[in-house]
Parts: structure tokens; sequence; C-alpha cells
């Protein structure tokens, strides 16, 4: 069978990496809450909002259609750090941040609208800041890429470039972990039309040393 894939997300980031599968898909943004609950680990918050924002868009989606939503926070011990309310938040953020690892939580939600299927995964990338200057801080700041960005930040900013290095999830980080929602549509029987891992390493000119095995199943998140 044939369905109608559905990205529930306003993010172009999302919308880039989601594209490189090939696949005929529609966007539609979710609004949802993002606020999250009293004593909500990260991990249960993502994977709430994923699947709020699949939900969130069934009354404007067909009914053979496949609804793919994803969350992504930045988290710093059990401290989730949504997106900055204002220029002093951001730096807060960044400073908090700055020469030290922490986790970068994606929940992905795939939703089959003819038999309110739902599946999830999680990856979670470790992700070590680079001792960056408060001149760096405050110009990249001042560009405003920050304020729509959990943590106070995109990894792939090409003047900033907050991260010192990575061995995990790039993509993820960016707020679509590729070969996790692969393994998911999988189990739809939906295949990509192209070679998404290649695909994704040549965009973001990054030699993923997880992808393998979270496609065989070997590295869960």
């Amino acid at each position: 069978m044939t369905y109608k894939l559905i990205l529930a997300s306003n993010s172009p980031r999302r919308r880039q990496l989601f594209a490189l599968g090939n696949w005929d898909f529609n966007v539609i943004v979710a609004d949802v809450d993002e606020t999250p609950l009293a004593d909500e680990s990260p991990r249960d918050y993502v994977l709430r909002l994923a699947q709020a924002k699949a939900l969130a868009v069934q009354p404007k989606a067909e009914s053979d259609a496949v609804i793919i939503g994803s969350d992504t926070t930045v988290v710093d011990g059990n401290e989730i750090l949504g997106k900055p309310v204002d220029e002093a938040d951001a730096e807060r953020m960044l400073k908090q941040l700055r020469g030290k690892a922490h986790q970068v939580l994606t929940g992905v939600a795939v939703y089959r609208m003819g038999d309110g299927k739902m599946l999830t995964e999680l990856s979670i990338t470790d992700v070590p800041m680079r001792n960056y200057s408060d001149d760096e801080m405050r110009a990249y700041i001042a560009t405003g890429d920050p304020m729509d960005k959990a943590g106070a930040y995109a990894i792939q900013h090409p003047e900033f470039q907050p991260v010192a290095a990575m061995s995990g999830c790039f993509a993820s980080v960016m707020g679509l972990p590729l070969c996790h929602i692969l393994r998911a549509l999988a189990q739809f029987e939906i295949a990509p039309v192209a070679d998404v891992p290649a695909a994704c390493q040549s965009l973001l000119n990054y030699q993923c040393p997880v992808s393998a095995a979270i496609l065989t199943g070997e590295l869960v998140s």
C-alpha cells in the first residue's frame, strides 16, 4: 500500500533532512503547548511532544496518511533547556553549556491514520561544547539565531560552531534523527527512495559512527 507522508513540523531544518529520503510528502504545522509537565523526565517530555505533534495534525490529514512528529530538547543534567525567552536567557543557557558536555534528546512519533498505530523512537546524543568566548557568544546571540533553538544554539551554525566534537547522531541534534525514522517507517513497510545515511552524511559533511548500529537495532537510542 502507498501512504501519504506528512511531516508535522514548521522547522526548515527538519524539512531539509526529511527530504533526503526522496519521499513525496507534505508539511502540516503542528501547534502544541511545549510546556513541560510537573516532574516530567526529559525522555518522557520529548516523546510526549512528538506524539502530540503527530496527533495535532490529524484533522488536516487524509485517511491514508502516515504522520511524522518530532521534538528535540537540550538537557543539562536533568534540566530541560527549551527555547530562550529573550537574549539574556540565551546568554544564560550558552554560559551554562560552555566548555562541557550535555545531552540532546529527540523523540520521534510515527502515526498511521488508517488504524491508529503509533510507533515512537528516541535518540540520545552526547554533545561536548567548546569553550567559546563571551564575545563569540554575544555576537552569535546578536544574529537572532538562538531564539528559536532549544538550548539557544544550532549545531550547524557556520560562524559560531559551538560544538567541540561529535560521536553520535548529528542529524538528531539538528532535530530529526533520520536513521531512527527509517527504522520506524520500515515497520509500516515504507522504504526511502534514496540512500538516506549517505545523503545525510554528505549534506552534513559528517562521518556518522552510529548510523549502521541504529539501522540494525544494535543501538536503541
